[in-house]
């Protein structure tokens, strides 16, 4: 079932936004459960000060491993520790964990052991380090892995009860995408993350606007234009890309007729493909996708770069008419 969030999104101008970072959630998180949780093991390689890793290591340095420019090793090491009965949490940038599909396939996966792989700096919120490390293709290339579940934050509160679920309840192996840049906060503190859950962050009965991490928010930006425009859109965090929350998408299939995903990735096998997928097995509706279109990023400022491939909020709303009105040419987001 979706839940909404008991808050109605309230337009805000960005620089009233209040916005926090992901990854320093993470590493906060980490800490606070190595408090409580004697088990809890850390792996990183060689990036902990940028994916906040550090701050578990600082206060638990015989919990924490650096395993230097080695993301194969730490791989198979987290797998080992995990088959020992610890909790393992083991982070990188995610342009760099995709190069351990093999370790990951074959000894975790394969296995199906419980190591979580929180991974940062993914998208094109990469900015400045440029197309080489801005990877948008990392959904589909774990979403594919046997096993393996997908998960994308849409704000530091759900990247905490994400953390805590995690630790607690959950069991991997499990990824988890975060970003370089803060986010902002649409979430009330209450928030609970549980996999296969979509949330309603806004209802409506035109077109239903599906997203994951930051799309999310230009979704309820791009939604109070429409609203203006006379459409009435839905707006739908799908934080949980595998496993994904059918009835969400059915339920948007049948209430609105026409859906819109918005992904900061790659529209070929993320967020979009799963959403299309399901319509066409369950209840055939047009799906249109906004995401990058089969190419590499590039580098520039983080927001800037929203603009440069068309996945903006102004560009949202321009795709979303289109598609509400059943007429959507992507020459016309230029």
């Amino acid at each position: 079932m979706m839940r909404n969030t008991g808050r109605r999104w309230k337009r805000l101008e960005e620089s009233e936004m209040k916005t926090e970072s992901l990854r320093e959630t993470y590493g906060e998180e980490l800490r606070n459960l190595g408090r409580t949780h004697s088990n809890l093991v850390v792996l990183d390689a060689d990036l902990s000060t940028s994916t906040k890793t550090a701050i578990f290591g600082k206060e638990f340095p015989d919990r924490f491993f650096n395993m230097g420019i080695a993301e194969q090793s730490m791989v198979e090491t987290a797998a080992g520790l995990a088959l020992s009965g610890k909790k393992v949490f083991a982070s990188t940038f995610a342009v760099f964990l995709t190069r351990t599909y093999e370790q990951l396939r074959q000894s975790v996966c394969y296995n199906n052991l419980d190591v979580n792989f929180v991974v940062t700096h993914a998208g094109i919120t990469v900015g400045e380090d440029g197309a080489t490390h801005q990877i948008v293709e990392d959904l589909g290339i774990m979403s594919g892995l046997p096993n393996m579940k997908v998960t994308v934050p849409v704000d530091s509160v759900e990247t905490r009860s994400v953390i805590d679920y995690l630790a607690n309840q959950g069991r991997g192996p499990y990824y988890v995408r975060l970003t370089r840049e803060k986010f902002p906060v649409l979430n009330d503190p209450s928030y609970e993350f549980r996999p296969g859950k979509a949330t309603v962050m806004k209802d409506g009965d035109d077109i239903t606007i599906m997203g994951i991490g930051i799309m999310v928010s230009f979704a309820l930006q791009a939604a109070d234009a429409l609203k203006s425009k006379g459409i009435d859109a839905r707006v739908v965090n799908m934080s949980s890309i595998k496993p994904i929350d059918r009835k969400a998408v059915i339920d948007a299939a049948r209430d609105t007729g026409k859906i819109v995903t918005v992904e900061e990735h790659s529209i070929y096998n993320g967020l979009g493909s799963r959403v299309a997928e399901i319509a066409s097995e369950e209840y055939p509706v047009p799906v249109w996708r906004m995401g990058m279109r089969d190419t590499f990023g590039k580098s520039g400022k983080s927001w800037e770069l929203f603009d440069y491939f068309h996945m903006g909020v102004n560009d949202m709303v321009k795709f979303a008419e289109a598609c509400f009105r059943e007429e959507p040419r992507y020459e016309n987001l230029s």
